[in-house]
C-alpha cells in the first residue's frame, strides 16, 4: 500500500486538537506519540521518514495513519477490548457469605480472609476479601450491647428522663453511684530522650499494685457539680454514710436522687428512707445504668485524672480525685439530656434494622 493511498488531509480543527493534546500536561502519552504521527503525516511526510523522526517502526506509523484515515480522532484512541475473562461469579460470592454463618475451624474463634480461602479451596483471600469490602463486613470488629429485659423499662425510664428535662420546682436531683476497685497503680513514666536528639513523653509497660479504693459521686442535675466520698468497700453502710454526708448540703429539701438496681441501693426494708421522709429514690431500669446521668461523669474523670497517671498508694488516687473535683466544680456544667427516645434494646437503629 503506497502512502499516496494513505495521504491524509488534516482539518483545521482536528489539527487543532491534536497539537492540544501534545501541549497538554495531562494527556497520556500513547495519545501524544499517535498525534504527532498524524501531524507529521498531514504535513505530506512519508511513513519512513516519520517513523524515523519518531524512532518507531513503519508498521506502527501506518497502522495509527490508516486508524485515523477511517475513524478520524476517534480512530486513535484504544479499540475495545474483552479484558480478562471473569474468574468469579455471583455462585462463588454465595459461597463466601453462606460459610461465615458456619462456625470457624478449630482452634479459631472467628473467620478471617486467609481461612475463609482456605475453606472454600478455589478462591483466593483477595476476592475474599473483596467481596466482605462490597458487603461492609469487617470480620475484626465487634458489636456489643446490653438489652434491657426489664418489663417496667418504658415507666422507669420515663421517670428517671422526666427528672431530667423537668426537674420539680425547689427540689434537688441527684444522680448517684460508685466507682469500685479504682486500682492504684505505680508506673515508670517521664520524658524519653531520642536518638535523634528529640524527646518523647513515655509509660512504662511495666506496673506495681498499691491496693484500689472506691469512689462514691452525687451529681448535681441542675447543678452539675459533683460531691464525692471514698471508701474501703461499697457496702450498704457506706453508701448510707455517703448519702448522709450528701443530705448535710441541702437540710431537709425535697430531694430526688437517681440510682441504679445494685442491691445496696434497694433493701427489702429500706428503714433509711423511711427517717428521710424528703428523700425519694428512683431506680433505672435493669441494665439500663447509663440513664443514670453520673455514669458520664466517671467517664470524664478516668480520662481526665486516672487513666495513665502514676500512684504509689490508694491516698494518691483520692488525693488526685479530689483535686480533679475542686477543677471540675468550678466550671460545672449540667449536662444536657438530648436523647430523643429511649429503647430497651442496646443496639443503635441502624443495626436493628440490619438484623430484622
Amino acid at each position: 500500500m503506497s502512502d499516496r493511498v494513505r495521504r491524509i488531509e488534516l482539518k483545521e480543527e482536528d489539527r487543532k486538537t491534536l497539537e492540544r493534546w501534545i501541549r497538554s500536561s495531562t494527556t497520556e502519552q500513547r495519545l501524544v506519540f499517535r498525534a504527532r504521527i498524524i501531524l507529521e503525516a498531514g504535513a505530506g511526510s512519508k511513513s519512513l521518514d516519520i517513523a524515523g523522526k519518531l524512532g518507531t517502526s513503519v508498521i506502527t506509523v501506518n497502522k495509527w495513519r490508516r486508524r485515523f484515515g477511517k475513524g478520524g480522532l476517534t480512530g486513535l484512541q484504544d479499540a475495545p477490548r474483552s479484558g480478562k475473562t471473569t474468574v468469579y461469579d455471583e455462585e462463588t460470592e454465595k459461597r463466601i457469605l453462606s460459610l461465615l454463618d458456619e462456625p470457624a475451624p478449630m482452634g479459631y474463634s472467628g473467620w478471617n480472609g486467609r481461612l475463609l480461602a482456605e475453606a472454600l479451596g478455589n478462591v483466593s483471600k483477595h476476592q475474599v476479601w473483596r467481596v466482605l469490602r462490597n458487603h461492609g463486613i469487617q470480620l475484626q470488629r465487634r458489636r456489643s450491647w446490653c438489652i434491657s429485659t426489664d418489663p417496667e423499662f418504658v415507666p422507669k425510664a420515663a421517670d428517671v428522663v422526666g427528672l431530667y428535662l423537668e426537674p420539680p420546682e425547689n427540689a434537688v436531683v441527684l444522680c448517684v453511684d460508685e466507682k469500685p476497685a479504682i486500682q492504684a497503680l505505680e508506673r515508670a513514666q517521664g520524658y524519653i530522650r531520642l536518638p535523634n536528639g528529640g524527646a518523647m513523653l513515655g509509660v512504662g509497660h511495666e506496673y506495681k499494685r498499691h491496693g484500689t479504693t472506691t469512689l462514691f459521686a452525687a451529681l448535681d442535675v441542675v447543678t452539675g457539680q459533683v460531691k464525692e466520698g471514698h471508701y474501703k468497700r461499697r457496702r450498704r453502710r457506706e453508701f448510707l454514710q455517703f448519702m448522709n454526708e450528701v443530705l448535710t448540703d441541702y437540710g431537709h429539701r425535697e430531694i430526688h436522687v437517681i440510682l441504679d438496681n445494685l442491691n445496696t441501693h434497694k433493701p427489702k426494708k429500706d428503714r433509711w428512707l423511711a427517717k428521710h421522709e424528703n428523700v425519694h429514690f428512683h431506680f433505672t431500669p435493669t441494665h439500663a445504668s447509663w440513664l443514670n446521668q453520673v455514669e458520664t461523669w466517671f467517664s470524664i474523670l478516668s480520662r481526665q485524672a486516672i487513666k495513665g497517671a502514676n500512684f504509689t498508694s490508694p491516698q494518691d488516687v483520692r488525693n488526685a480525685i479530689d483535686r480533679f473535683v475542686a477543677v471540675y466544680n468550678r466550671d460545672a456544667a449540667p449536662f444536657e439530656w438530648r436523647k430523643r427516645s429511649v429503647h430497651p434494646v442496646g443496639l443503635k437503629k441502624k443495626y436493628r434494622d440490619l438484623c430484622n
